[in-house]
C-alpha cells in the first residue's frame, strides 16, 4: 500500500469500518449457508427457500436508505453503534426463543437485514476521511468487508452439524459484540463530514438522473454478488448433490474471490476510469451468467465459471463506488444508502427469481438469463453516460471517470 494512501486518511477508522462491515455481512447472509438445514426442519419448498435467503437482502436494501438518512442527521459513528446493537439483540432473541415457523424465519430475515444495511454507514464514514485521488482504494478496502460472507459459508454449515442451526444464531452474536467494542474505541467521524441534510436534499438527489444510473449500475454488480452469495449453497447442493458442508466450501471460494477483488476494482477504476472499467465488467458478467444458465456444466467447470463471475462482480462493486464520490461528493452518505438499496434489491431479485424459476420450470436457467439481460442493459447505460461523465471529470485533476 502506498505511503501516500496511509497518510491520507484515518487508518483506525478504516480498520474499524472494515471489521464492522465484515462481520455484519457474515450474519446478513447467514440464512444461505444454513438454508439446507432450515429447509429440512421447516419443510420449505424451492420458492420458500429462495424467499428465505432473499428477504434479508431486500430488508438490508431498504434499511440502507434509512441508514443513509440517519448518517446525515446524526453521524456515521452513532448510527453504526445503534445498528450493531439491534442486530446483536435480534440474534440473541432468535437463539433464546427459537425459530419454529416460516413466518418467524421471515421476521429473523428482516432483523438480519439491519446488518446488511451497515454498508450505508461504513462506506461514507471512510469516504469522508479520504481525498478524491484515494477514494477508489479506500472504499474498495472498506467494501472488502463483504468478505464476511466467506466466514458464513465456511463455518455455518459445520457449526450447524455440531450444534444445530438454531444455536449458530447465538454463536454469531459473539464476534459482533467484539467488533462493537473495537468500533467504539477506534472509529471516529471525519472533521470534514458534510453538514446535516434536509428532506429537500434527499428529494434533490432522487431528481437527478445520474443518481438513478449509479443505483442501477450497483443493482447489477452488487445485486449479482450478494444474490449469488446467498443462493449458491442451495444451488450447489441441489444442482450437483453436494453435501451442505461442501456446498459451503464451494460458495466460500466464490465469495472469497469476489470480496477481495473489490479493492482491485476500485484501484482499476482510479487508473483507467470507472466507466471504462464497468463496460468491460458488465460484458463479462453477462457472458458468465449465460454460461451457467445453460445448466450443462460439470461441477468443476461450474465452479471455475462462477469464480470468474464473482471476481468480476466484486471488481464492479469497487468501480461503481469510485464514481459515487466523483458525481456526488457532498452527498456520499445519502447516495451510499440509495445506491446500496438498489444493490440489495438486485440481490433479492436474483435470489428470489432463482428459487421460483426452479419451482415453476424445474431449472435455474431463466433466473440466470434474466440477470444476464440486466447486465447487458447496464453495459448500454454506461455507454450512454460515459462521454458526459468523463468530460465533467476533466475538471477534477487526477480523477478518472
Amino acid at each position: 500500500m502506498k505511503r501516500a494512501f496511509l497518510s491520507a486518511g484515518h487508518l483506525p477508522t478504516l480498520l474499524a469500518c472494515l471489521a464492522y462491515f465484515d462481520l455484519s455481512f457474515a450474519v446478513w447472509v447467514l440464512l444461505g449457508p444454513l438454508a439446507i438445514f432450515i429447509a429440512q426442519d421447516l419443510h420449505l419448498d424451492p420458492g420458500q427457500q429462495g424467499l428465505m435467503v432473499a428477504l434479508p437482502v431486500l430488508a438490508g436494501a431498504l434499511l440502507r436508505v434509512v441508514n443513509g438518512v440517519l448518517v446525515g442527521q446524526w453521524n456515521a459513528r452513532r448510527t453504526g453503534i445503534v445498528m450493531q446493537i439491534v442486530v446483536i439483540l435480534g440474534l440473541a432473541a432468535a437463539w433464546m426463543f427459537g425459530v419454529h415457523s416460516f413466518g418467524q424465519l421471515l421476521v429473523l430475515g428482516c432483523i438480519l437485514g439491519v446488518a446488511g444495511a451497515s454498508f450505508a454507514i461504513a462506506l461514507p464514514m471512510v469516504s469522508y476521511w479520504y481525498p478524491p485521488e484515494h477514494q477508489g482504494m479506500a472504499l474498495g478496502l472498506a467494501g472488502a468487508g463483504n468478505s464476511g460472507t466467506v466466514l458464513a459459508s465456511l463455518f455455518a454449515p459445520t457449526l450447524a452439524i455440531a450444534l444445530g442451526w438454531q444455536n449458530v444464531l447465538g454463536v454469531a452474536a459473539l464476534p459482533l459484540i467484539a467488533v462493537l467494542v473495537f468500533f467504539l474505541i477506534a472509529a471516529k467521524d471525519s472533521p470534514t463530514s458534510p453538514p446535516r441534510k434536509t428532506v429537500s436534499d434527499y428529494a434533490r438527489l432522487l431528481g437527478a438522473g445520474d443518481a438513478w444510473w449509479l443505483m442501477f449500475f450497483y443493482g447489477v454488480s452488487f445485486g449479482g454478488f450478494v444474490g449469488l452469495s446467498s443462493f449458491l449453497p442451495i444451488y450447489f447442493h441441489d444442482q450437483y448433490a453436494l453435501t451442505p458442508v461442501n456446498a459451503g466450501y464451494f460458495t466460500a471460494a466464490c465469495v472469497f474471490a469476489g470480496s477481495f477483488a473489490r479493492p482491485f476494482g476500485g484501484a482499476l477504476a482510479d487508473r483507467i476510469g470507472g466507466t471504462r472499467a464497468l463496460m468491460i465488467i458488465y460484458a463479462i458478467i453477462a457472458a458468465v451468467l449465460l454460461a451457467v444458465a445453460n445448466g450443462g456444466l460439470a461441477v468443476g467447470s461450474s465452479l471455475v465459471v462462477l469464480l470468474i463471475g464473482m471476481i468480476v462482480l466484486g471488481m464492479g462493486n469497487g468501480a461503481v463506488f469510485q464514481l459515487v464520490p466523483q458525481r456526488f461528493g457532498q452527498d456520499v452518505g445519502l447516495m451510499t444508502g440509495l445506491v446500496g438499496m438498489t444493490g440489495g434489491i438486485g440481490g433479492f431479485a436474483l435470489a428470489a427469481s432463482l428459487g421460483y424459476a426452479k419451482q415453476f420450470t424445474g431449472s435455474y436457467g431463466p433466473g440466470f438469463v434474466t440477470f444476464a439481460i440486466l447486465a447487458l442493459a447496464a453495459w448500454g447505460g454506461i455507454a450512454a453516460v460515459r462521454i458526459r461523465w468523463r468530460e465533467d471529470a476533466a475538471m477534477l485533476a487526477g480523477v478518472r471517470v
